[in-house]
C-alpha cells in the first residue's frame, strides 16, 4: 500500500526594520508628528518563519506612525521638531505661561482688565 505524505512549506521573503543611529525624533513630511527615526531595514529569506540569508540592506528614515520611510540622502534630514510659538508666533509655547503679543493695541486686542461697557448718563 502506497501512501502519499504532502509536507508543506513556507518560505517568504520579509524586510525587517531596526533601529539605529541617533533616535532624536524628527517630524514626519506626511502627518506632521515628532515621529521619525533613523532605521536599518533587511530584506530576509525565510524558510519556515526562520531568517536564514539576508538579501539587502539599507538605512532609512521612518515614521512609527504612519510608516513613511525614504532612504537616508546626503545633505537631506527630516526637519527637527520646534516647541517655539506656535502658528506664526501667536500662542503660548507648550506647557509656558500664556503672554500677550507686543503690539497688543495695533491689533485690535484690549487686555482683560480694561472696562469695555459703555455707562449710561
Amino acid at each position: 500500500m502506497d501512501f502519499f505524505f504532502c509536507l508543506p512549506i513556507f518560505f517568504g521573503c520579509p524586510t525587517k526594520i531596526k533601529a539605529e543611529g541617533d533616535q532624536t525624533p524628527r517630524v514626519c513630511p506626511r502627518c506632521n508628528n515628532a515621529s521619525v527615526h533613523s532605521a536599518k531595514s533587511r530584506l530576509w529569506f525565510e524558510l519556515c518563519f526562520v531568517p536564514l540569508i539576508p538579501m539587502s540592506a539599507k538605512h532609512i528614515w521612518v515614521c512609527t506612525i504612519c510608516q513613511w520611510s525614504v532612504p537616508i540622502q546626503p545633505g537631506w534630514e527630516p526637519a527637527l521638531p520646534s516647541y517655539g510659538f506656535q502658528r506664526g508666533g501667536q500662542g503660548p509655547p507648550f506647557g509656558g505661561p500664556m503672554t500677550p503679543p507686543t503690539n497688543v493695541y495695533q491689533q485690535g486686542y484690549q487686555p482683560a482688565y480694561v472696562n469695555t461697557t459703555v455707562k449710561p448718563n
